[in-house]
């Protein structure tokens, strides 16, 4: 038995797979872009799921069936997703930076305006007011499933995350399909470089929330979580009101005040 409160984590391969993963999935993008070969990226993407999903059945174990998360190391990975957060804000930053010091202030070589000239923008009031919509009542279903948990409502927290995860795709699929129909490019100007770095990000994160929510369902339907022990669940809310408020952020500036 231990005599301390603290979980030492045992050797595990799952970081250094995860980083071969990373680096092989953007070395693979590399090789998509610049010479349309998709095999790198595929082969990326397939180690970075296996690592996902043996790492998330290794937390599973020690925090369900091994009980090794006590209330320190539960206060501890609290902090972690806090400041997790608090780094994917200063990384949403610099795009909101590099959108505002070109819109702020354009120059000669956009033609002095802002949209740059030659930029047909998207109609603020069209998909990009209802994925706002969406991922707002999104937001609101969480809360639901959350409040459901500490109640103990089994049924309408499945009810509840089950339409979390729809909105989470529906939203993804009307971006795909924005993207699709946009009448510019992330190589045209400014104005798509930070379009599409800002947005594309957002769309990313968007995907994790969803596979972030998925995976506490899946482990609710499994009674992993009680009233007052749900820590996994916690920290995919939170994840996800983060990137519905970054959504609003982007939603003001880049497609109805930057118009």
């Amino acid at each position: 038995m231990n005599n301390h409160p603290f979980h030492l984590v045992d050797n595990s391969p799952w970081p250094i797979t995860g980083s071969i993963g990373v680096m092989t999935l953007t070395s693979g993008m590399v090789m998509w872009f610049h010479k349309l070969n998709m095999n790198l990226f595929i082969l990326g993407l397939i180690i970075i799921l296996l690592t996902m999903i043996q790492w998330w059945r290794d937390v599973t174990r020690e925090s369900t069936f091994q009980g090794l998360h006590t209330k320190k190391v539960i206060l501890s990975m609290k902090m972690g997703m806090i400041l997790f957060i608090l780094s994917e804000i200063l990384f949403f930053s610099s795009f909101f930076w590099a959108f505002f010091h070109s819109s702020l202030s354009p120059t000669m070589e956009i033609g002095l305006k802002w949209p740059p000239s030659g930029i047909k923008t998207f109609d603020p009031m069209n998909i990009p007011l209802l994925n706002t919509m969406i991922l707002l009542s999104s937001g609101i279903s969480l809360t639901w499933a959350h409040n459901a948990m500490v109640n103990k409502n089994f049924n309408q927290i499945k009810q509840s995350m089950i339409l979390t995860i729809i909105l989470g795709l529906y939203f993804s699929l009307l971006q795909l399909y924005e993207y699709m129909e946009s009448p510019f490019c992330i190589s045209d100007s400014i104005y798509g470089s930070t379009f599409f770095m800002s947005t594309g990000f957002h769309g990313i994160h968007v995907i994790i929330g969803t596979i972030f929510i998925f995976v506490s369902f899946i482990r609710m339907l499994n009674l992993h979580f009680s009233s007052n022990h749900h820590v996994g669940f916690e920290a995919s809310a939170w994840y996800w009101h983060f990137v519905d408020v970054v959504w609003l952020f982007l939603y003001i500036s880049v497609y109805w005040w930057g118009k």
